[in-house]
């Protein structure tokens, strides 16, 4: 397995992942509190595992869909890490991000879009047990929600926190269930970044840019020079 830094600054939750040798660190902090606490996270994870960023084989990072002030912090610490490294960046959903902690086989991925909306996305697992999309990213009045498939789907992530009365309305008989709470997790992120990075799926640090889906909003890249 290779050893990976994992950041994701979606939601109002910031989470930073570390893996290195086969062992996992992570550390999430549930506030709005990207700019304060990011850096410092990724420097306390370093301290404690006793490693430097040039020990590692790439960033993971959580492009989004999600908050669009968390993503553009988020882009930025990335771009910076991986210019300063050369590492290549591995950008994954932080919907996807959702769904893979997730153990159901059918999972609705759902984020707070504000005005009244939701980004969401479904997954299902395929025989190997690995998450694939049934559906392009969108963004849409939770009202609005419609699936062919027959489901059952688990909702997971914070636009089910906010829009459940509507999401559960929406889908019916095709929701099994919803867990509330839930933010992306460290080690659902670097499983989606190995598998990724396997598939070559990788970037350099002036292409890492957030996806807004709803949003032309580009963040700005880090100078080279």
């Amino acid at each position: 397995m290779s050893n990976l830094l994992g950041i994701d600054t979606s939601t109002e939750a910031c989470t930073v992942a570390l893996r290195y040798n086969d062992q996992t660190w992570q550390q999430t902090v549930p506030q709005k509190q990207h700019a304060d606490r990011l850096l410092g996270m990724i420097d306390d994870l370093f301290a404690q595992v006793g490693i430097g960023l040039h020990q590692l084989d790439a960033i993971v990072w959580g492009k989004g869909p999600g908050m669009f002030t968390g993503l553009r912090i988020g882009a930025g610490v990335v771009q910076g890490l991986a210019y300063a490294s050369d590492l290549p960046v591995i950008p994954v959903s932080s919907l996807a991000v959702l769904a893979q902690a997730e153990p159901a086989d059918k999972t609705l991925a759902a984020m707070d879009a504000r005005m009244g909306q939701v980004y969401w996305c479904a997954f299902a697992r395929n025989g190997k047990g690995e998450l694939v999309p049934i559906n392009e990213e969108r963004v849409e009045d939770p009202r609005m929600v419609a699936l062919d498939d027959p489901g059952p789907f688990t909702g997971v992530g914070p636009g089910w926190d906010v829009y459940h009365e509507h999401l559960v309305q929406a889908l019916g008989p095709k929701l099994a269930d919803w867990k509330p709470g839930r933010v992306p997790d460290g080690g659902a992120l670097l499983s989606l970044g190995e598998q990724a990075l396997q598939r070559g799926e990788t970037v350099t640090a002036s292409d890492a840019i957030p996806t807004y889906v709803r949003d032309d909003v580009a963040v700005k890249q880090v100078p080279t020079t």
